[in-house]
């Protein structure tokens, strides 16, 4: 299966870090400090492959008894639009509401406001900036 819950530390960890790197963080002249992986260790990380090759990825951090955050979304630049990012989507939600989270929430990039409405997102707030760049909140009920 193309999807899979990444173990922290594993090699495919390192693998999603980087990828996170190249697409999130690179670009803004950022980068990840131990204690930001080491944060990971109690999240659900997912990993969507091809052929063992990582290609997108996504984390599910708790925030509360029935919220859980969305965070890191990242897919591989040449394959953006090609309905990865919909299908990691699709599994991170089902991995939420089979934990018994009701509420999907996140940080999204100003620029990805149109993806995540498409999935039945919908602002909740004023735009904000973080890690240099606009970003508003957005909630979905699951």
């Amino acid at each position: 299966m193309p999807l899979q819950i990444i173990d922290h530390g594993s090699i495919q960890h390192r693998q999603m870090v980087d990828l996170r790197f190249q697409i999130l963080r690179k670009p803004l002249g950022l980068t990840f400090t131990k204690d930001d992986l080491e944060a990971e260790k109690n999240d659900i990380l997912i990993g969507f492959f091809d052929e063992g090759k990582l290609e997108g990825c996504c984390i599910l951090t708790k925030e509360g008894a029935k919220t859980v955050r969305l965070r890191q979304m990242a897919v591989i630049s040449g394959l953006q639009g090609k309905g990865i990012g919909r299908v990691i989507m699709s599994f991170a939600e089902n991995i939420a509401r089979d934990r018994g989270y009701k509420k999907l929430n996140m940080h999204a990039r100003k620029t990805a406001q149109g993806f995540y409405e498409k999935l039945g997102y919908h602002v909740e707030g004023p735009e904000f900036e973080e890690v240099t760049i606009p970003h508003i909140e957005m909630v979905k009920e699951l």
